[in-house]
């Protein structure tokens, strides 16, 4: 027993005070806050963010997925039929009516079309463009104004995630000019996340600029269009999901408990001391 660090005091040496008290149960409290967020800490999953210059995924590839909707161009004159999509690079790819992985869907009794498709491009700058360029007849009223419902890059990852994955969904240009060419600049910046499990996804993360402005044919007419023109950024964004180990966790419920006990008792001793000292005073004991 010599060797007990803890050595413990007789209970009949020991003077129970009301502040004691009060401030015994602010300190229970107070631990048990700190233990129920530690412990939240410790169960839920966070996500790290690092950067670094490297270009993850598919050598030299990019899927892309697109989804917009036209309310007022009828499919047979849309990108979706006999024609599609256009696709340029700096690579020198030009591929004219893009037709893979490509379905129309028409909406409001006929009158406008969905468009939903799938390629991939090329790790260089370029751009796609959605229009009637390529169609064997022309619609005598072009009308290129649209809803933008999706429009991503790489593969799949979970909405709940934050960053800048498809910011342009929801992008409304109905009420824009009626023989309108609309041009999106985009910047996008690869983005590697990988799970607690260890699966590994290639997402694309990206901004976006927009203006709208009336482009004329060299026949003269005005042949409306949407043009996304991208670039590829040289850094990426590595996305971690992490769990607080139970080493650290351990750790840190000692040190909230020792810490709060130790600070509780110099406030204890402290109050206890001053109002002995009050006392003294009024008793006139104080010298």
């Amino acid at each position: 027993s010599r060797f007990d660090i803890y050595r413990k005091v007789p209970k009949d040496l020991t003077q129970p005070t009301t502040t004691g008290a009060v401030i015994s149960i602010c300190c229970i409290l107070f631990i048990s806050f700190m233990i129920f967020n530690d412990l939240l800490a410790y169960i839920f999953i966070d996500v790290r963010s690092e950067l670094f210059v490297d270009d993850p995924g598919r050598e030299g590839k990019i899927d892309v997925s697109v989804n917009v909707s036209f309310p007022a161009m009828p499919c047979e004159y849309s990108t979706i039929t006999d024609v599609g999509v256009d696709i340029q690079d700096e690579n020198g790819r030009h591929e004219v009516g893009f037709v893979g992985k490509t379905e129309k869907i028409p909406i409001d009794h006929g009158v406008g079309c969905r468009f939903e498709s799938s390629f991939e491009i090329n790790k260089v700058p370029g751009n796609f463009h959605l229009s009637t360029h390529s169609a064997q007849s022309q619609p005598d009223t072009p009308d290129m104004r649209h809803v933008i419902h999706s429009i991503k890059f790489g593969d799949k990852i979970l909405n709940e995630l934050k960053g800048s994955f498809n910011p342009l969904a929801n992008k409304d240009t109905t009420g824009s000019q009626t023989l309108a060419t609309h041009e999106y600049i985009l910047k996008i910046v690869p983005t590697v996340f990988e799970s607690i499990g260890g699966k590994i996804t290639t997402a694309y993360q990206y901004t976006f600029g927009h203006k709208e402005y009336v482009a004329y044919h060299h026949s003269g007419k005005i042949i409306p269009a949407v043009w996304f023109k991208y670039e590829l950024q040289p850094i990426t964004v590595k996305m971690t999901e992490m769990r607080q180990s139970f080493y650290m966790f351990l750790t840190s419920i000692c040190a909230v408990v020792g810490g709060t006990f130790t600070v509780a008792g110099i406030i204890d001793s402290f109050v206890f001391t001053m109002s002995e000292m009050w006392k003294k005073h009024e008793l006139g004991k104080l010298t």
